[in-house]
């Protein structure tokens, strides 16, 4: 089970270029903004990724907007951990070990990420709701693998449930809203 003190999120590329060709886009973009707004609430600090932010554009401005002031990484390898800076942040971040990643393509930055942070041994979540490729196809292979190599994959709002654990927890009004 996930410890909100222990846990960090990260959202990879979710950019202007990227999220238009994205399978169920829309959807993705309003799960995974409830999700950071969620995190955001339970005071899970996150960090967030561009792919070569030069040729495919900021990050969209409904993501933009939720993440605020979350430190954001230019890439341009397709795992997050091929950036060096990125990866030193999130290893003083991740005290606990406990990464949710969220974002896309689900079958090679996000799974090339994720795997990547498994064998540096963070136990690693994946809500299936807040990622994408651009066919379905791919993030469900991807996910499968994903799963195979030791990933959880679940659901945002099973996430932020997780997280606050029950209805005494301060966030506990507010997630329910947001959920609603």
């Amino acid at each position: 089970m996930m410890d909100e003190k222990k846990t960090v999120f990260v959202a990879i590329d979710y950019q202007d270029r990227l999220v238009p060709v994205m399978d169920q886009n829309e959807k993705l973009v309003e799960a995974s903004v409830q999700l950071i707004n969620g995190l955001k609430m339970i005071g899970i600090p996150g960090l967030a990724t561009t792919q070569y932010s030069k040729g495919l554009g900021d990050i969209v401005d409904g993501i933009a907007k939720a993440l605020g002031d979350t430190p954001v990484y230019d890439k341009n390898t397709f795992s997050v951990m091929g950036n060096a800076e990125f990866k030193e942040a999130l290893k003083e971040l991740a005290a606990g070990k406990d990464v949710i990643v969220i974002g896309m393509e689900t079958h090679i930055c996000l799974e090339q990420s994720v795997l990547d942070m498994i064998d540096e041994g963070y136990r690693v979540y994946v809500p299936a709701d807040c990622v994408s490729s651009r066919r379905a196809f791919d993030t469900e292979i991807a996910l499968k693998r994903l799963a195979d190599a030791g990933c959880i994959v679940t659901t945002g709002e099973a996430i932020l449930f997780e997280l606050i654990k029950g209805s005494k927890h301060p966030a506990f009004k507010g997630i329910s809203k947001l959920v609603k």
